[in-house]
């Protein structure tokens, strides 16, 4: 099976064949999967090292003489390590480039705490006009990331290796409605949708999923979500995360919103990803027993 690592790097292979003004700029991370194209293009995928802030910072420069960065490393590293040079060289500058991570939030459990990233989506939210795309599976990817290629506005997409079943048709800035139901509605983000939907089983609730959290779906959102009802929402990151960028779209609608998410605590006790998913109450049992929780709190 395909990974959405491996998507991305196909992806970005075939957008640097096709558009020469396309750039693919690396930190050391996956660098095997570029071999034939460092080979056949190598002016135009850079390997900087491990200098994450300068990775940043060299792209915004390819950016502001024309060019389309590709830029990818793991999570932490492309988010956290160099914050500051993505709010001010590419959102203050308003510059446009297509940011992919690999390992949120904790494929590289085993790695510690450097390598954990439950918090990258919160912190690039707060860059005035980032995007931010969450793809649940690998088929997602190329579709997310050519869509939204080289129109001017900066991107994240954040890969991992936590997947659903089978891959939907998703647009950026499109939540999509998986079924309608009575009782509550469930908006999962990103690979959440699979372990949502096997831990609510037959119950009569609306199932909505989300794979761009900014900017945000609010008239779907709306649309699902009825005055006076329950609203969870499973997100693969911190949870409270999304409450932010979906705020606006209930501002004037008396909705109970529960999130459900990693919680905003540090891990000291390191395994496989699965592990923590269960740990954290984030595997599709924990999920089912917050949801129905939740649900009977309405």
């Amino acid at each position: 099976m395909t990974t959405m690592r491996e998507a991305f790097a196909a992806t970005a292979t075939d957008l640097l064949e096709a558009d020469e003004r396309a750039v693919i700029e690396l930190a050391e991370i996956s660098v095997d999967f570029f071999a034939d194209a460092i080979r056949k293009h190598p002016n135009r995928v850079v390997n900087v090292g491990i200098m994450e802030q300068t990775l940043i910072g060299v792209a915004a420069g390819m950016a502001m003489e024309g060019f389309h960065p590709i830029i990818h490393t793991i999570t932490p590293f492309l988010v956290e390590r160099p914050l500051e040079q993505l709010k001010l060289d590419f959102g203050y500058q308003g510059l446009g480039g297509t940011f992919v991570s690999a390992g949120a939030s904790y494929d590289y459990a085993a790695s510690g705490c450097t390598h954990h990233a439950p918090g990258d989506v919160q912190a690039l939210v707060s860059i005035p006009g980032m995007r931010v795309l969450v793809p649940g599976h690998a088929e997602e990817v190329g579709g997310l990331m050519r869509s939204t290629f080289a129109d001017g506005v900066p991107t994240y997409i954040r890969t991992s290796v936590a997947s659903n079943a089978r891959p939907f048709d998703v647009r950026p800035g499109r939540i999509e409605v998986i079924r309608r139901g009575r009782l509550g509605t469930i908006l999962a983000v990103g690979p959440m949708l699979s372990r949502a939907l096997e831990a609510v089983g037959e119950f009569d609730v609306s199932v909505v999923y989300a794979t761009t959290v900014a900017p945000f779906d609010s008239a779907t959102l709306r649309d699902a979500a009825a005055e006076g009802s329950t609203l969870v929402v499973v997100e693969p990151y911190y949870e409270g995360t999304t409450l932010g960028t979906m705020s606006g779209a209930l501002r004037d609608r008396a909705v109970r919103v529960v999130s459900i998410g990693v919680p905003r605590r540090f891990l000291h006790r390191y395994g496989e990803p699965e592990q923590h998913y269960a740990a954290l109450g984030l595997d599709a049992s924990g999920l089912a027993h917050r949801i129905v929780s939740a649900l009977a709190g309405s």
